[in-house]
């Protein structure tokens, strides 16, 4: 007897247990039964070559056989105690990321998500500053919980209709350095005014501000080099923190292990989580020691940084280390980056690539989004019938998401290329 329910079954299981808040890719998804390094394989025994690694959660690849074995060990000898007790594995890990963190970002909170890695951050900043207010981006994503959906931009992931407006007293959008139709410069530089602005009007008010590296759902917008070193600078003369989101962009996605290193930026606060346990939940956040001197309150997260998480977390660095993935993603990245501008050469409705590393978004007609969002759909629905998983975002969800494991070949990527070469000759002919 077949072992698995298949995608109806599972569509039917939703459909009665699931809220439906609960979405899913495709027309006629398959079930995903199993993962292999950059591969996921559907009950019918279809190989799918992944291209998103579930939104950069899976960057070491798909049960990596070598985190996996450290893993289940660990799982076989402790599996939980919280930090009221005293283990080795998250204090160790605690210490390996003072090593790879920029600056002197050394004191770690271990959480389970990057929702709570931001929200705690959010804490820290009021805590250390004795301020309440907080400077975000438009079009940003920081998290679910109420705290971090208030900072957070895209109306679609703001689902409580009694959350505080933007613009609301404790927290001030300010435009994205990033305008369909304008200059990546002269949108910068609108940005960059209106934090000006609001740092005039009530500096002395606001703990800190948040900011992703290149915003991930947003649609894979990446500033120029200048942005982000101008928006440190400003807000140390007001006294205000930087919380760099790197739930996304951390551990090597980027060609560096921490994106805001591109632009040799050291924030107040660093955010981390998906990547960091390639598939199981481990999330933090970090400060130097003067900021986290201010948390002196009893704090605890009942799982963040259980024996298991944190050895998965160590395997994972090692990994990175010993293949140098960072390096490794900025090479491929070059090749994905390359063959996605020459598509965009064919195809007048590609309006746009962009990113950096293993994290790249291509528009579809920028011009008129909600065309560009059904093609989307399209391109998705051929792609996957050819064997390979991308993903979408950006504001009306007309971006091709590529943020695969950064275990790719490039081989991978060349074959990626022609499948979606023939999914564009179809979808926009």
């Amino acid at each position: 007897m077949n072992q698995y329910i298949g995608p109806e079954g599972i569509l039917d299981k939703r459909g009665q247990y699931f809220y439906p808040c609960t979405g899913y890719f495709y027309r006629n998804p398959p079930q995903i039964v199993k993962g292999e390094m950059q591969y996921l394989y559907g009950h019918d025994g279809k190989r799918y070559t992944d291209f998103f690694a579930g939104v950069s959660v899976c960057a070491s690849g798909h049960c990596n056989p070598e985190i996996a074995a450290r893993t289940a060990e660990q799982l076989k000898t402790l599996q939980h105690t919280c930090t009221l007790y005293l283990t080795q594995p998250n204090v160790v890990l605690a210490e390996r990321l003072s090593e790879v963190l920029p600056g002197q970002l050394r004191r770690t909170f271990f959480v389970n998500s990057g929702s709570e890695a931001n929200e705690g951050a959010m804490l820290l900043a009021r805590l250390h500053t004795g301020r309440k207010g907080f400077i975000a981006l438009e079009q940003s994503l920081h998290g679910r919980t109420y705290l971090t959906m208030s900072v957070t931009g895209l109306s679609m992931w703001r689902a409580d209709p009694q959350l505080a407006q933007p613009g609301a007293e404790d927290v001030t959008f300010i435009p994205r350095p990033y305008e369909y139709g304008v200059s990546l410069d002269e949108a910068a530089r609108r940005s960059i005014d209106a934090l000006k602005a609001v740092l005039a009007e009530k500096g002395d008010t606001i703990a800190a501000m948040l900011v992703e590296p290149i915003q991930g759902n947003g649609g894979i917008i990446i500033p120029p080099d200048w942005y982000f070193p101008e928006v440190k600078a400003l807000l140390e003369q007001y006294g205000v923190l930087m919380i760099d989101d790197e739930i996304q962009t951390g551990f090597g996605r980027t060609g560096e292990m921490f994106a805001m290193s591109r632009w040799g930026v050291v924030p107040d606060i660093i955010t981390m989580a998906k990547a960091l346990g390639s598939g199981i939940p481990i999330a933090a956040f970090a400060s130097t020691d003067e900021i986290a001197a201010s948390f002196t309150r009893p704090s605890a997260s009942t799982f963040g940084g259980n024996p298991v998480s944190s050895v998965t977390g160590l395997a994972v660095l090692d990994y990175i280390e010993a293949n140098h993935m960072a390096e490794h993603s900025a090479e491929l990245g070059e090749q994905l980056l390359t063959g996605l501008q020459q598509l965009a050469e064919q195809y007048v409705d590609m309006s746009d690539v962009r990113g950096a590393g293993l994290m790249i978004g291509a528009e579809l007609c920028a011009y008129d989004p909600a065309r560009g969002a059904i093609l989307v759909d399209e391109v998705l629905e051929e792609m996957k019938d050819r064997g390979f998983i991308i993903g979408k975002n950006g504001v009306s969800r007309n971006v091709l998401a590529f943020q695969p494991p950064l275990v790719i070949t490039a081989q991978d990527v060349e074959e990626m290329l022609n499948a979606l070469r023939s999914s564009l000759r179809i979808v926009l002919s």
